[in-house]
């Protein structure tokens, strides 16, 4: 073999490397037409010069690597004529199919098989919360969802319905309609057709909830908070009032009309209760709450309360904190009469609420020791599972009251996080000093859960009366952490859901927040999408050409 053979030869080896790098030139030139949108391929420019030498080089290596001599007919000849040589290329193609077929059917099994999703968002907007997957997939009775929206629906408003769906084992079905093109199927949920409104009609057999989105985007606490109206009686809890309690109609920062709006967003209603002109207790009272009385209840109201409590009803009691003054400035008999214990009552479950400050030298809010922050909670899961920090404005010290009956069962909620820095300071000329075997030392608890069982009362000749339900109590010895002013810092809000939610013994729990789902527009120029064109094209492009190159190498060999 001389020596342009050899080089032939070789040359002939790296031929089909060299045809790709043409047909790349080719399509980079292409592309850079594409993108600049030239109106002509003859004018001199990087594009008309890649296409230009891309397609010459691309003819010229065609016609060598595929001009044969004689002796690379005979070898192939030779080749085809053995068993292996004929059938190894179609069996290689048969063996591929079969390999991608397998592959395919199998992920598709296991994707039917178990659908859990991947959620790779920034803010997770389609991983749904533990509260939301709890009630939906608890579901016993159908709930449509049916979005009006004009227009094209967005994505995340399809993807939200398509969780529900997911969750609901088939309970929840969905649907998006244009109100617009379809006039005589919006009009039979009584609107009127508006370009201009986006709503979620949620229906379960004849109640209905309707969630606007309007202005800001549907969230997924919005809906489930919808579902849960929609399926499940709602509670009712009533506020005590006649004795300078906390208002939930007052809107400015020692009301609780922050706290209304939190129980009702999660079904639970609230009615205001006065005694004084009415001496009884409503039998559709799930919770009673009693924030803050300012004043004594009379003989009379407390009678009607530890009646109710006796019989099984629920309450939740919020003791304000004791009165502190300077020495110059001694307190009247009136002004110590004020922010009553409630002991009367209290002290028939077993516990007693002291005339003290509850301070933290360490955890406490603003400079204010009297204001102890903590996260020292006792292991309560329906009440403090996932708590972060609640602060609480001069709470007072709670203790157990000896004897007790034995099926009352008692315990801490939320304790002063520090041990030698905290106590209970019985001074209330705001010396703040620890008294050995005057004060107590911390943990100091600060509010208490109680639950007395009742169990089937006897009649008498082996007749069993029907128990009562369970008694739930729950004292906190502060109103404040729950005042407008107070309400959404830290995890104050969040308590203050749980205590009602576990005192009314709801079996779910929904939102306290959620996934805000943020749409992002990208706006791209002409050319820009252009570019995105070519990337996409260039993917795929650069597949295909990878084999050409190896079934050229293939042939040559």
């Amino acid at each position: 073999m001389n020596n342009m053979e050899v080089l032939k030869s070789k040359f002939k080896s790296i031929s089909p490397i060299l045809m790709a790098m043409s047909l790349v030139m080719v399509a980079l030139g292409l592309s850079l037409f594409y993108i600049n949108a030239q109106s002509t391929f003859w004018s001199w420019t990087l594009a008309s010069f890649l296409i230009f030498i891309g397609c010459l080089s691309t003819v010229v290596l065609f016609w060598f690597l595929f001009t044969k001599n004689e002796q690379t007919v005979e070898n192939s000849y030779k080749t085809q004529d053995s068993l292996y040589g004929r059938w190894r290329t179609p069996i290689l193609i048969v063996l591929l199919i079969i390999a991608s077929v397998g592959f395919l059917g199998i992920s598709h099994y296991i994707a039917g098989k178990f659908p859990t999703p991947w959620d790779v968002t920034a803010g997770k907007q389609h991983t749904m919360t533990s509260n939301t997957i709890k009630l939906v997939s608890s579901l016993n009775k159908n709930v449509e969802l049916t979005a009006l929206h004009v227009g094209t629906p967005p994505k995340y408003l399809q993807d939200l319905f398509n969780n529900y769906e997911r969750l609901s084992n088939g309970f929840i079905t969905t649907q998006i309609i244009d109100p617009i093109e379809n006039i005589s199927f919006a009009a039979t949920f009584g609107n009127v057709v508006n370009s201009d409104e986006q709503k979620v009609i949620v229906q379960s057999d004849n109640v209905r909830q309707d969630v606007d989105f309007t202005k800001d985007l549907l969230t997924e606490e919005q809906l489930t908070n919808a579902i849960a109206r929609v399926t499940r009686e709602p509670a009712k809890v009533y506020f005590l009032q006649g004795h300078g309690e906390y208002s939930t109609s007052n809107q400015g920062n020692i009301g609780l009309s922050t706290f209304k709006q939190l129980l009702d967003d999660n079904n639970i209603q609230s009615y205001p209760l006065m005694l004084g002109i009415k001496p009884e207790i409503p039998t559709d009272c799930d919770v009673l709450i009693i924030a803050g009385p300012k004043t004594y209840l009379t003989t009379q109201e407390q009678t009607l309360i530890t009646n109710y409590l006796r019989d099984g009803g629920d309450a939740l009691f919020l003791i304000e904190h004791s009165l502190v003054t300077t020495p110059d400035q001694p307190l009247t008999d009136e002004q110590q009469q004020l922010n009553p214990s409630l002991n009367e009552i209290i002290n028939q479950w077993g516990l007693n609420v002291e005339s003290d400050v509850v301070v933290d030298l360490t955890n406490h809010i603003g400079n204010d020791v009297g204001s102890p922050a903590t996260k020292n909670y006792q292991n309560h899961k329906a009440i403090t599972a996932d708590l972060d920090y609640t602060f609480y404005v001069r709470p007072r010290s709670i203790k157990i009251v000896d004897g007790r009956r034995p099926t009352i069962k008692l315990a801490v909620i939320a304790a002063t996080a520090s041990k030698d820095q905290s106590w209970a300071e019985t001074n209330r000329y705001l010396e703040v000093q620890y008294d050995a075997g005057v004060d107590t030392l911390g943990p100091v608890p600060m509010s208490y859960v109680v639950l007395e069982e009742h169990k089937g009362r006897h009649a008498g000749d082996g007749v069993t009366l029907k128990a009562k339900s369970d008694t739930r109590l729950i004292v906190f010895t502060d109103a404040d952490f729950l005042t407008n002013v107070y309400i959404n810092q830290y995890s104050n809000s969040k308590m203050g859901l749980n205590i009602v939610n576990w005192l009314a013994d709801l079996d779910y729990q929904t939102l306290m927040s959620s996934n805000q789902i943020k749409v992002e527009r990208l706006d791209l120029t002409s050319q820009q999408k252009r570019v995105v064109v070519v990337i996409l094209f260039f993917l795929p492009f650069l597949i295909a050409l990878f084999g050409l190159v190896v079934w050229m190498k293939t042939k040559v060999n």
